[in-house]
């Protein structure tokens, strides 16, 4: 099978410097949403892109991303059918073709399955919409006998036409030699002197080909985006709807209409999301887990009854069952932690290992250091792991206890029930079961605290 996705306009409304197909749906570029799709309704697809306005960075963006497709150039915008025209050299001509746009990124594969069963005998088929609202579409023109006949395209129709409630979509499927045929044989006689790829319609009636249709299941899988402001509202009905089937596998949302998934989210049951939360990248979040609100996870796997509280920050982190991070926490690229360990406000952790039980409560940061079993990390404390030039590993052994305000100097050791008075500044093993302090002896002396001289006002 040919698929064919046309990628060449310029989206001069996006008044962008990236190209239209590039602008992002849910985290992914409305082209990639469209590849992925195609790619998931057969393993034996050739796929051209249609490029034009743009085409390097789009061209970059495949080879990063798809290199199995080819290009074809569209140097001049002169319609849809122009468009397809390009791609023709590229095409399998005794399979069928399936045309798609990269600007309308939420088709869905069961949508196109139905629309390429109609195509398999050798007919037309075409994917319609009924519109309350069919303004700014091409029209779907059918005979008495309820037969497809034409498209009339909106600024080339009378009044009549207009009122018509069935619109086009601009994705079809057809025998890629009928295709060709047509093609050859469309014009510009219109309102925009353009090359209509919809101008096949009739000359497929009138070869006696059948033109069959078929619609998608919902709405919002054939709206293009034209404008950001067509581009939010997409957005928003995307994750509405990846909201709802979540909620439908067991997963509690508060409020669907309040977030962000850009990427892939996986949950396990009774998993439950406050409001305003966004998981970026692959996210796996095992059963009960919970998340506050306003949390971001990017990449990170959450392991079952773990809390994530608000406002919490983490990146490409694997977090142990159990748990309790945050409130306004942030784990790093690196950071692994075991079951039942402790996160608390403002303490960041940064490529560490943290072991079962451990507790890091308040305001510290643990980087790159590897934190053994029931460690408490007491409020205040550094790992100095940064020495301009350098990064150096810290290794805190199990049941260790370190008070607040303290530093270590990496690379350094802390003995397994070893003990951190408060204050320490640790620039050499600390040896375990031992009480480790290093501070300034405290000293009282008579003093009087300066006094504002008042005659100076």
């Amino acid at each position: 099978m040919n698929i064919v996705i046309l990628a060449a306009g310029q989206g001069k409304r996006m008044k962008s410097d990236l190209p239209k197909v590039l602008h992002p749906i849910a985290g992914r570029p409305m082209l990639g949403h469209v590849l992925e799709t195609v790619k998931t309704i057969s393993e034996a697809n050739k796929i051209c892109i249609v490029v034009g306005h743009g085409a390097e960075s789009v061209k970059t963006f495949l080879e990063q991303n798809y290199s199995d497709v080819t290009t074809a150039l569209q140097s001049d915008q002169r319609g849809t059918g122009h468009a397809v025209l390009q791609s023709l050299p590229h095409l399998e001509i005794n399979d069928i073709t399936l045309v798609l746009y990269g600007d309308v990124p939420l088709i869905q594969a069961k949508t196109l399955q139905q629309l390429l069963a109609l195509a398999q005998d050798g007919a037309l088929a075409i994917l319609t919409q009924i519109m309350v609202d069919p303004t700014g579409y091409g029209r779907i023109v059918r005979n008495q006998q309820s037969e497809i006949i034409a498209i009339i395209e909106e600024k080339d129709a009378n009044l009549l036409t207009k009122s018509i409630k069935e619109i086009n979509t601009g994705i079809l499927a057809c025998p890629t030699k009928e295709l060709s045929n047509w093609l050859s044989r469309i014009g510009t006689n219109n309102a925009q002197s353009e090359y209509y790829l919809t101008d096949i319609v009739s000359l497929a009636a009138d070869d006696g080909v059948p033109v069959r249709s078929t619609h998608p299941q919902y709405l919002w899988e054939t709206i293009g985006v034209n404008t950001r402001e067509q581009l939010s509202l997409l957005e928003r009905e995307w994750q509405v709807t990846l909201a709802k089937r979540l909620m439908d596998d067991g997963v509690s949302i508060v409020d669907p209409s309040r977030i962000d998934i850009r990427g892939n989210l996986i949950c396990e049951t009774d998993v439950f999301i406050d409001i305003g939360c966004v998981f970026e990248g692959q996210v796996t979040l095992g059963k009960g887990v919970t998340i506050g609100p306003y949390c971001v996870l990017k990449n990170c796997e959450i392991k079952p009854n773990t809390q994530v509280k608000a406002f919490s920050n983490l990146e490409q982190s694997v977090v142990g069952e159990n748990s309790v991070i945050g409130p306004y926490a942030r784990l790093r690229p690196g950071t692994e932690l075991m079951q039942d360990v402790h996160i608390g406000n403002f303490v960041e952790i940064k490529n560490s290992q943290i072991g079962k039980g451990s507790k890091v409560n308040h305001l510290s940061y643990v980087g790159d250091a590897t934190v053994g079993k029931g460690v408490n990390i007491g409020a205040g404390t550094i790992t100095c792991n940064y020495d301009g030039v350098n990064k150096h590993r810290t290794i805190i052994e199990d049941d260790v206890f370190i008070g607040s305000d303290t530093q270590l100097i990496a690379p350094v050791t802390v003995g397994q029930g070893a003990t951190l008075g408060a204050g320490t500044t640790l620039t050499k093993d600390a040896p375990a079961n031992m009480l480790t302090v290093s501070r300034a002896k405290q000293i009282s002396v008579n003093w009087v605290r300066p006094q504002k001289n008042k005659s100076k006002g």
